[in-house]
Formats: structure tokens, C-alpha cells, sequence
């Protein structure tokens, strides 16, 4: 049986939608890779750990808990929610951290595979993929989590339940859109991460994540403004069973997203094996 020659050269010009196209095909060819990937960083996780799988929602979790304490002592008046503030406490903390996960997911995913990519010529993309099986594990995990404290406080579910799931998919689809462009700038700096890390700890204060959107000021058209606004409050609402308010904006986001997913797919494409390269 021969193998496969493929003859590597320098191009001078890049067509983006021959681009597009390969790095496409590339993500097909390598699911087994990924899943193998996946599998081995999902286990690696939670080696040795004696809380295992808890600590993918400890720190939403944690989150949460503090705010319901601030609002339940009066140190912090919180909007009326609609519902009970726990539940809207934890399910904004939940997925504000699915958000975040998915924008540092190829970042992360790249930077433990450096040792691999910098001796092995695997599909790039394979990394990419591997990040969203080990978003889509962990994300059900919450899922899970975020049932059971409905079922705790007793909140009637309602057939809106059932979308919340793919309305899980479109918030992991705008945060690896994002982490696409961020990843090689996270791979050949260090710092980037930890920007990412503390610049969200504001973000999520100008986010309806644990407390609603004011009725006026300033910070209400931040909120409003915010496209992280419609992927939280969306995926609650239909949770609780809630009419939905920003389902049009919702879509406009993940619209938007479409072209620049690609973009970022050529960009990680052409950017990682030389970054790898010069800093190896």
C-alpha cells in the first residue's frame, strides 16, 4: 500500500476561499484525531484531582453563591429578576463561564499541544475541534447541574427548555469565533491569557449576568449594546420559560459571527505553524 506524498512550498499569494475550503476538509479528516485529543486532555483534567468533574462548575457555582448572600443580607439591591435570584444568579454565572471557556478553548488547546504540532505535521484544525468536544463535555456537565437546582426550586419547565441546549451551541459558536483571532496572539505571548482572564472579570459586570438590566443610566445601554447580552439572557429565558426578549439580536450576533468564523479559521490556519515554528 503506498502512501500518500504531499510536497509542501512556498505560496507567494493565498486565495481565502481555497483556504476556507482546506482548512474545511482538514476538520472533516481529522475528527478521530480530536476525539483522541479530547480525550486524553479530558482525562488529564481531572487526574489526580479529588473533586474530579466538580471543579467545572465550583467556581460558577462559587460566583453565585456570593451574590445571592450580598442580595440576601441587603449589602447589594439587586433589579427584581423575575425569578428566583439563585437560579438566575447560577444560570448567568453558568454560562457566562460556557462564554469564557469557548473564547480561551483554542488558545489553551494550542498551547498544550505546542510539544505535538512543533515535531508532527497533524491538521491544525484537529486542535480546534478538540476544543469545542471538550467544550461540548463540560458544558453538559452544567447543563446537568443547572437542571437540578430548576428541579430544587421548583421551577415549572417549560417546552422553551428544549432550545436551550442549541441556544448552549450558539454561545460556544461566538466564543470560539472569537478565541479563533485571539488564540496565536495567546500562543506567542504569554500575557495574553491573563489579559483575557482579568479583562473579563469587568466584562461581566457590564453583562446581565448577575443582575438584571437596569431600567435606565448609562449602564443600561451598555447592556444593551453588549453582545454577550443576548446569549445570556436568551439562554435564561428560555430556561424558566420566560418570553424571549432579545431573540432577534441573538441571531444578528450569531450572523454576524458566520463570516468571521472563517476569517478566523484562515487566520489560525496560516498563523499557528509559524508562530510554532519561530518560537519552538
Amino acid at each position: 500500500m503506498s502512501l500518500p506524498v504531499k510536497i509542501y512550498e512556498r505560496q507567494q499569494h493565498h486565495k481565502i476561499f481555497s483556504l476556507i475550503k482546506e482548512s474545511l476538509k482538514d476538520m472533516v479528516d481529522a475528527r478521530f484525531l480530536a476525539k483522541q485529543l479530547a480525550v486524553r486532555d479530558i482525562k488529564a483534567q481531572y487526574r489526580q484531582s479529588y473533586l474530579g468533574i466538580l471543579w467545572a462548575f465550583i467556581t460558577p457555582l462559587a460566583t453565585a453563591v456570593v451574590w445571592v448572600i450580598l442580595n440576601i443580607s441587603g449589602t447589594v439591591n439587586v433589579t427584581e429578576t423575575g425569578m428566583p435570584y439563585p437560579i438566575f444568579a447560577f444560570a448567568g454565572t453558568l454560562l457566562w463561564s460556557i462564554i469564557v471557556e469557548a473564547i480561551n478553548a483554542p488558545m489553551h488547546t494550542t498551547n498544550g499541544a505546542r510539544a505535538i504540532i512543533s515535531k508532527i505535521n497533524i491538521p491544525k484544525e484537529a486542535l480546534i475541534i478538540s476544543g469545542i468536544y471538550k467544550l461540548l463535555f463540560n458544558s453538559s456537565v452544567k447543563l446537568v447541574l443547572l437542571f437540578v437546582f430548576l428541579f430544587v426550586f421548583s421551577v415549572e419547565l417549560h417546552y422553551s427548555v428544549l432550545a436551550v441546549p442549541f441556544l448552549v451551541l450558539g454561545a460556544i459558536f461566538f466564543g470560539t469565533t472569537l478565541g479563533l483571532f485571539i488564540a496565536p496572539f495567546g500562543v506567542l505571548y504569554k500575557d495574553v491569557g491573563k489579559i483575557i482572564t482579568f479583562g473579563f472579570q469587568f466584562l461581566m459586570y457590564a453583562t446581565p449576568v448577575v443582575y438584571a438590566i437596569p431600567k435606565e443610566g448609562f449602564l443600561k445601554d451598555i447592556m444593551l449594546l453588549n453582545p454577550l447580552t443576548p446569549l445570556i439572557n436568551t439562554t435564561r429565558e428560555a430556561l424558566v420559560g420566560f418570553p424571549i426578549t432579545q431573540l432577534t439580536y441573538f441571531f444578528i450576533v450569531l450572523a454576524i459571527c458566520v463570516p468571521f468564523f472563517f476569517l478566523g479559521l484562515v487566520f489560525y490556519r496560516i498563523s499557528i505553524p509559524i508562530i510554532v515554528e519561530r518560537t519552538s
